[in-house]
């Protein structure tokens, strides 16, 4: 069924602010899902002490359960734009989930952060980027939820 007042209340930089970051997200996963299978692909990184793509993303922590995390990005960020469109937006019971699902990223998120500056010791600036996407995916998400939701009721 279709809510036409989640759309209404929905402010429209709240939807295209959230689809144009999930679709961002999206690419930067797709190149570093690419980088991780083909040998063939160098991923375009400064390589010093501190900043160091390849060795981020060939450390023991690019993979949970043999998954590589780009892969799990790739996934994550195809869903988040899935339900991110204008479409989805038109269905007030996918709220919860749009949220929840970003607010699990984040959670990821911290994850990798500490492994790569406790754990690696090394920054890579590709998962740097999608990191801070989903930071904003999610604080423009929990702003729409916390200031329009009320509206709806």
């Amino acid at each position: 069924m279709i809510d036409k007042r989640v759309e209404l209340i929905r402010p429209l930089w709240l939807r295209a602010s959230s689809l144009i970051l999930s679709l961002f997200g999206l690419g930067v996963s797709i190149y570093l899902t690419i980088a991780h299978y083909s040998a063939s692909v160098v991923l375009a990184c400064p390589e010093n002490a501190t900043i160091n793509c390849q060795k981020v993303t060939t450390s023991a922590e690019s993979l949970i359960l043999g998954v590589p995390v780009a892969l799990l990005g790739l996934i994550f960020y195809l869903a988040m734009v899935a339900i991110c469109l204008p479409q989805a937006w038109r269905i007030a019971k996918l709220e919860p989930i749009r949220l929840a699902m970003s607010g699990l990223g984040v959670l990821f998120v911290l994850w990798l952060v500490y492994s790569e500056l406790v754990l690696i010791k090394a920054i890579c600036l590709w998962c740097t980027s999608v990191h801070v996407v989903t930071v904003g995916v999610f604080l423009c998400l929990l702003y729409g939820f916390m200031t329009y939701s009320r509206s709806s009721e």
